[in-house]
């Protein structure tokens, strides 16, 4: 029975790492872990305000004794959980990294979460019991099943604690979208009054809902927020921002950590921009020519708008 389990949500990211012999790094869960004896890529959670890629190169440390750094973005990826001995429910946002090794030696680790660390080829990971995630990044059949709560629990899709300084925190997944139509205009949507970045041109896009992909999440929050019906293309990157003491309609400061992935979407019909969630964070939607677009003072984009546009070499 999974359905009297508490909810929780973290963001988590992880290291795709091939060595010259085109074997890949694993670990195996130990019994202090959720999933004892399942086999899964190295990584665990990001820290409130961590950049994910410094939470790669952390986590591969500490679990297998390697440095590594970071060379691109491999997938982004969600899943459910229950955890009955924990009396939880995770989702977990999953963050997949390309990492090449810079030095160190394999390590064993007794007594901690994972406890062997292993280059293994992948016909030797084929029969090996892998965590399901990590199937899906080495291109394998589905591993060992994890066991799935009997319903979506409701979770806030915000959510602040105190944090150790007494100041409120909230850490949130969110995905976005830079939305093209076929005369190459780019879709923005303003910021509302009374949230943070009011008036600032911003990404369509927004939180994901517990237990929801970030692709799907993507796509509804277009249509929410926009009325556009777009194709999802392709992962372009994802953008880690902290505000120490944001203000926003809760009416008190929150340390506000965000990680927000962005996709290139195409909007093969566009429409006259229209915001359906009326009296959200969105007040308004339109689309942009790329001159248009330039010639918009950065003050007045997002943080996470002037990194995607220049990933996506619009800007």
């Amino acid at each position: 029975m999974t359905t009297l389990l508490e909810p929780l949500r973290r963001i988590a990211a992880y290291a795709v790492c091939l060595d010259s012999a085109q074997r890949v790094l694993l670990v195996r869960a130990s019994d202090r872990s959720g999933t004892p004896g399942a086999w899964s890529l190295p990584g665990g959670a990001v820290d409130h305000g961590e950049d994910p890629q410094h939470t790669v190169v952390r986590e591969t440390a500490a679990e297998t004794g390697l440095s590594v750094s970071v060379s691109g973005l491999a997938d982004v990826l969600a899943d459910l959980r229950a955890l009955p001995d924990r009396g939880i429910t995770l989702h977990t946002d999953r963050l997949l990294y390309t990492v090449s090794v810079r030095g160190g030696s394999l390590l064993h680790r007794v007594g901690q979460p994972t406890d062997l660390a292993r280059w293994v080829t992948l016909d030797e990971a084929r029969l090996l019991p892998l965590r399901a995630f990590t199937a899906r990044a080495l291109g394998l059949p589905a591993g060992t099943g994890d066991l799935l709560p009997d319903e979506t629990p409701d979770f806030p899709s915000f959510y602040a604690v105190p944090g150790p300084d007494g100041l409120h925190r909230a850490q949130r997944f969110a995905a976005y979208a830079v939305a093209t139509d076929p005369a190459r205009r780019i879709l923005l949507t303003r910021v509302a009054d009374g949230y943070p970045g009011a008036g600032c041109w911003h990404l369509p896009g927004g939180g994901t809902d517990y237990g929801e992909q970030p692709g799907t999440a993507l796509i509804r929050e277009l249509a929410e927020e926009t009325g556009q019906h777009g194709r999802l293309v392709e992962l372009l990157g994802v953008a880690s921002h902290r505000d120490a003491a944001s203000l926003g309609p809760e009416g008190y400061p929150i340390d506000w950590h965000g990680v927000r992935a962005f996709y290139r979407v195409e909007v093969e019909a566009p429409a006259p921009p229209q915001v359906h969630d009326v009296g959200g964070s969105t007040s308004e939607a339109r689309w942009f020519a790329l001159e248009e677009l330039r010639e918009l003072p950065r003050d007045r984009l997002t943080e996470v708008t002037v990194e995607a546009v220049r990933v996506a070499r619009l800007g």
